[in-house]
């Protein structure tokens, strides 16, 4: 059996009832991959590099993750925030820094790091032009991953070309984005261009999914054979 660990934030934490629709990523990446592939999901809300390993999660995934298995990294959003001592990061100082520290606790366990820089926001202009909000830490991770030789899947940039194609209204349906009445857990409505509804994170788990298939080898072993079918989500805008 394979196991997927995931360090990660609310994007793909593991939501409740009581928060639907709010999915994450997470809950829906097992959609993709063989039965014997768990998800050891570790992702939690509000969490980056920094507050994830201050409050020793890292050091849980440490203690259990073993050789064979893989760790799946994904931060950003809340390394952003400047206003936050405890989880604010530098893109090209500390953000670097611990990223290094995730990868390293995998390979000291024999265990096959991947990077996943962070899902786009839906932020769009005046024109109908979607915004890059997340500045230089997608790079800053890539960077990372080519310095180390670890895998990297491009999700800022491929959600980012994912949600300008489907538009300002059309992809609302993959965000926490819909007016008042649809769901009883937020009777007023939302507009949360940040986290996900089960479409989007089926959609942003397919992307994923399609890039571990063209990593091929141990990552395309963890997917689901299905050779006339794609792999990212047939749920379009």
């Amino acid at each position: 059996m394979s196991r997927i660990y995931y360090a990660a934030d609310s994007i793909v934490a593991q939501k409740n009832i009581f928060t639907y629709p709010e999915t994450g990523i997470g809950q829906m990446l097992p959609l993709y991959l063989k039965r014997t592939v768990r998800i050891q999901n570790h992702a939690e809300n509000g969490r980056s590099t920094k507050s994830f390993i201050d409050e020793s999660r890292l050091a849980a995934i440490y203690n259990d993750i073993r050789e064979g298995d893989f760790l799946f990294i994904q931060f950003g959003h809340n390394d952003e925030k400047q206003a936050d001592p405890n989880r604010y990061t530098e893109a090209y100082g500390d953000y670097q820094i611990n990223l290094e520290k995730f990868v390293n606790v995998a390979r000291n366990r024999k265990a096959f790091p991947v990077l996943i820089t962070p899902l786009c926001r839906r932020q769009f202009d005046e024109n109908g032009k979607l915004q890059d909000t997340h500045g230089e830490y997608p790079e800053a991770m890539r960077q990372v991953a080519k310095r180390l030789e670890v895998p990297c899947i491009d999700l800022c940039t491929l959600s980012f070309e994912a949600v300008q194609k489907a538009g300002d209204e059309a992809s609302k349906q993959w965000f926490m984005n819909f007016p008042a009445g649809q769901y009883p857990n937020f009777p007023d409505g939302k507009e949360d261009n940040s986290h996900l509804r089960p479409e989007g994170a089926t959609y942003f788990a397919g992307i994923i999914a399609a890039e571990l298939k063209k990593l091929g080898g141990i990552y395309a072993d963890l997917l689901l054979e299905a050779p006339d079918k794609p792999l990212s989500s047939a749920i379009e805008p």
